[in-house]
């Protein structure tokens, strides 16, 4: 997700977020989670990189309860009104993580643990000398496969034409992964996965590019 100024948070909203139960400490994740024991259970798991205020993660924990789900967000008052909106709608199947998803998938995501990798307009990085951070990278997909079942789903969308050019070049040269037809997200009409970007840019008329690969080894 595209970071945002976090002050346009507040929604007439005074009082401190309660997020116990459901925002996790970064600082205390300096291995391999253990998702069954985070949870308290062995559902499936997927994680949505980019959060933003939660509008895909919220939705889709709720209409999915077989399913266990972690948002990662970089913008921290972001995650924290996201997982308040988690404890508000009652969802025991999503945590948040606040901070920068790449080394998260390093250093604490285990092998073969998760079922979907979600990655909803990422931040472009239009500038050329910028495009290294572009989260895309055979680094960061080489990650992705080793922590998909085998038949688990990496799926991303961008607004972008140029990012995408990127991501599909990256992903065509991947080790592990087969292009399958895009699985919708979103039951609204005419959304794909119906995050707030998404809803943003289809009022605004822009074309979207997406892309889902499976993993079969």
């Amino acid at each position: 997700m595209r970071a945002t100024s976090p002050n346009r948070i507040t929604h007439g909203r005074t009082e401190t977020w309660q997020t116990d139960g459901v925002l996790l400490e970064p600082a205390a994740l300096t291995e391999r989670i253990d998702f069954a024991r985070m949870f308290g259970n062995t559902r499936p798991v997927e994680i949505e990189i980019g959060s933003g205020k939660g509008t895909f993660l919220l939705a889709r924990a709720g209409a999915r309860p077989e399913v266990n789900f972690i948002g990662i967000e970089y913008v921290s008052s972001y995650c924290a009104y996201t997982a308040d909106r988690v404890r508000r709608s009652g969802l025991t199947n999503v945590r948040m993580l606040p901070g920068d998803a790449a080394p998260f998938f390093r250093t604490c995501v285990p092998d073969a643990s998760l079922l979907r990798l979600h990655v909803y307009f990422p931040d472009p990085w239009p500038k050329r000398k910028h495009h290294r951070r572009r989260l895309i990278q055979p680094p960061f997909v080489a990650e992705a496969r080793r922590t998909l079942i085998i038949g688990g789903q990496l799926i991303i969308v961008t607004d972008h034409l140029d990012y995408f050019q990127q991501i599909r070049t990256v992903l065509e040269h991947a080790e592990g992964f087969a292009r399958i037809p895009f699985p919708r997200m979103s039951p609204r009409e005419g959304e794909l996965v119906g995050t707030n970007f998404e809803r943003k840019y289809i009022a605004q008329g822009r074309p979207f590019y997406h892309t889902t690969r499976l993993r079969y080894r």
